[in-house]
């Protein structure tokens, strides 16, 4: 039986374009994405899919011992109408981050500014920077010293001395109080990573750029900061701001050191605060996935909306 011949049969022009253009697409980057691999696939690993599974769990009854077990929009439905806890939680979260998020930017800029001219800049820096990188137990340890509710507390016993207040007040335990204290611990410690960027920033301001100013009439150092020194490290402020909207939103190492888990009435509870209690103390890890893609979110939103606020570029 005689074979059918093979008939050649030649690709089409589109497919060939196709080809061609891949071709020079990656004769062109393709050593760029080859040293970017290494950091692609630990971002895809320890990044990309953890953020997909705790989206796929958060449609999901799952508490460690069985199988994830598909429920839909439930947890999202229970979260948002029935949890009021989790209500307290985003108010807390809320004051606290609209307070310490701003303050603490422009607290790390100020300082920053502050100390750049001075020749014990260095010391002063690691001065400022110290308490950011001490552990929250530690500082909550030492402040409740400060904050202590009976009349050897640092400031009840000067409150009584100096005839402010008749008895001790009981900071961590008033519910009025709770979330002032941590806010202002928080803020103590907020002199951080961004601190060190915005100080790192205005060393790389050229000194010929203020002279210049000068020159064309400049004539103080606020129109120095508005007119040369903001707009020559934006990109300092816009990691700056992500930082501080990260750390807002993320408080709870200190509200729990100071405040316990739960806080009195709640007052001290945070959204972080709400997810670890049920994942690692209810173990219901579905519950506390649906917690955590709805801080992902704001965060997420939020960190877009201060990229086009302090980008330069029009593709944010």
């Amino acid at each position: 039986m005689a074979t059918r011949p093979e008939v050649f049969v030649p690709a089409r022009p589109a497919v060939q374009a196709q080809r061609s253009a891949l071709a020079r697409f990656w004769a062109k980057w393709g050593i760029y994405y080859l040293f970017m691999a290494p950091f692609l696939a630990l971002f895809a690993v320890f990044v990309v899919a953890p953020v997909l599974t705790a989206a796929y769990l958060s449609f999901t009854y799952f508490n460690v011992l069985e199988a994830p077990r598909w429920i839909g929009w439930s947890n999202y439905k229970l979260l948002f109408l029935e949890d009021d806890v989790f209500l307290i939680a985003i108010a807390n979260t809320l004051r606290f981050a609209t307070l310490t998020g701003p303050v603490g930017f422009f607290m790390s800029f100020i300082f920053a500014w502050l100390i750049n001219p001075l020749k014990m800049k260095t010391l002063l820096a690691l001065c400022f920077y110290a308490p950011s990188i001490t552990a929250a137990v530690t500082m909550g340890v030492v402040w409740k010293i400060v904050f202590s509710g009976d009349r050897y507390g640092y400031l009840n016993n000067w409150l009584l001395r100096i005839g402010a207040i008749d008895e001790p007040y009981q900071w961590l335990a008033e519910q009025a109080s709770i979330m002032p204290v941590i806010m202002f611990v928080a803020l103590w410690m907020s002199m951080g990573t961004g601190f060190l960027v915005f100080l790192a920033g205005l060393q790389t301001v050229p000194s010929d750029l203020y002279e210049a100013g000068k020159v064309d009439g400049i004539s103080n150092p606020l129109q120095e900061v508005f007119y040369i020194t903001l707009p020559m490290i934006k990109p300092q402020l816009l990691f700056g701001s992500v930082m501080a909207v990260v750390q807002g939103f993320s408080v709870f190492g200190i509200a729990t050191a100071l405040a316990g888990l739960p806080s009195p009435l709640y007052a001290g509870h945070t959204i972080v605060a709400h997810l670890y209690d049920f994942a690692f103390i209810r173990f219901e890890m579905g519950y506390a996935a649906t917690v955590a893609v709805i801080l992902f979110i704001w965060t997420f939103g939020l960190g877009r909306l201060l990229m086009r606020i302090f980008s330069s570029k029009n593709e944010y």
